[in-house]
């Protein structure tokens, strides 16, 4: 199921993915609203983008670009939607997105890819735990990647660690794909209900929406907490609505792989130029035969870094570090540039820690203020400064953090119509 290009000289990779840009640049003048005005206004030839370096030539896509003028991105007619997703709406309102049946067949065979690189096979059962509904694309494309792969498949989707312990011992998957601190929760009740971790038939975890590493790939405080208790290997996977595209941990577990037959990637600094190998930028993507609604330099807000040396599994591709964060949710605190991952780590280090909320804001002069509101079951003074002292020690500056009420960080942590667990609220741009 891995494509050979994976495993093509970096020359020969790159040479692929010019005959496929140029393709879509093509289908874009002629389909595409949206980039036929860019390409037009300023005065861009595409005739002239004859390497992955000429895409410099061209503006990048945003965010606003996709809410301000979301139906003109769209490049078929309605009547070829067969579905329809949003965008989790993490830093703004949700964006809609229309894939065509042939948009289907891509997302399935990414995930296929995509789980074969993590080991998965046709013999596995995953235990999806992710929902599968509200317009949420993650969900169907693990399901739709694992009946193109071949691979049986538990649609349970998120929360309830019973009737997940239930599926698990009863239908026996080797597989489960979660948010990793769900697994915590996992691990809690099997221990409460005298249920044998290490027997239970998993082999592993495909981990989203939480960093597993740290950048040098080092298991990092959730992920030591996890190994710890279940002996299971855990496969990270990154992926957006926007890419339409997943990037996958192999077995040697240091980065998310690049399909090369489906993204282009570029890591940009603040002035929109590829940052030096080894460099931390934005994630700026091209998305590669997507019908419905492919992006070109689309600017994804998430801070990564690329490598790009030969994996150990024989593949040749681009991988991806763990995100260091969001752009819009990077702190300037006393001096210090923070994204909340680091501050979600350093509170994973204590067990007494049983929920927690990020509340930024700016102050009376415009700086950037932290307020981490954290639940315990019993709080003490001791246990408060010994946070603060972890914080000092890791972060050298120390955000406010005060003790709160479970249930009240509970619904700060899942608002209304929430698909996932909300851990940062950024009020600093609500004037």
């Amino acid at each position: 199921m891995i494509p050979e290009i994976e495993y093509a000289s970096k020359a020969e990779i790159n040479n692929f993915q010019v005959g496929k840009l140029k393709v879509l640049l093509q289908y874009l003048n002629t389909n595409s609203a949206f980039y036929k005005r860019l390409f037009s206004t300023h005065k861009i030839d595409i005739s002239t983008i004859n390497s992955l370096e000429d895409l410099a030539a061209i503006p990048t896509t945003t965010k606003d670009d996709l809410q301000q003028y979301n139906d003109d991105f769209i490049c078929v007619p309605k009547n070829k939607i067969v579905d329809y997703v949003t965008t989790s709406g993490t830093l703004g309102d949700p964006v809609l997105f229309g894939l065509t049946d042939s948009d289907l067949d891509r997302l399935a065979y990414n995930e296929a890819i995509s789980f074969a690189c993590a080991g998965v096979g046709q013999d596995d059962v995953i235990q999806l735990m992710t929902t599968i509904d509200r317009r949420f694309m993650a969900g169907l494309a693990y399901f739709l990647g694992a009946r193109k792969l071949g691979a049986g498949i538990i649609r349970v989707g998120n929360g309830i660690p019973e009737l997940q312990w239930d599926s698990i011992l009863k239908f026996k998957p080797t597989y489960i794909i979660a948010v990793p601190s769900f697994l915590l929760k996992l691990i809690e009740y099997a221990k409460q209900h005298n249920i044998d971790l290490n027997n239970s038939g998993i082999k592993g975890a495909i981990c989203i929406g939480e960093p597993l590493r740290a950048q040098d790939f080092s298991l990092n405080t959730l992920s030591k907490k996890i190994k710890e208790s279940w002996n299971i290997e855990l496969y990270s996977t990154y992926a957006s609505t926007e890419m339409n595209t997943a990037f996958t941990e192999c077995e040697q577990q240091k980065g998310g792989h690049q399909h090369p037959e489906l993204i282009i990637t570029e890591i940009l600094d603040d002035n929109n130029q590829p940052v030096a190998k080894g460099e931390s930028g934005e994630l700026t993507i091209t998305t590669l035969g997507v019908e419905g609604m492919p992006l070109l330099r689309f600017k994804t807000g998430d801070i990564v870094k690329a490598h790009y040396e030969k994996c150990e599994c024989g593949r040749n591709t681009m991988r991806l570090g763990p995100v260091i964060g969001r752009k819009k949710q990077m702190i300037k605190y006393k001096g210090t540039t923070l994204y909340p991952p680091a501050m979600h780590n350093i509170l994973n280090d204590f067990n007494e820690v049983e929920a927690f909320v990020i509340e930024l804001s700016h102050n009376s002069i415009g700086t950037d203020e932290i307020l981490i509101k954290i639940a315990v079951n019993t709080p003490t003074e001791s246990l408060l400064q010994s946070i603060k002292n972890h914080f000092r020690a890791k972060l050298r500056v120390l955000p406010k953090i005060e003790f709160s009420d479970k249930k009240e960080i509970q619904k700060l942590q899942f608002p209304k119509m929430s698909r996932k667990p909300v851990m940062v609220i950024d009020n600093r741009n609500q004037a």
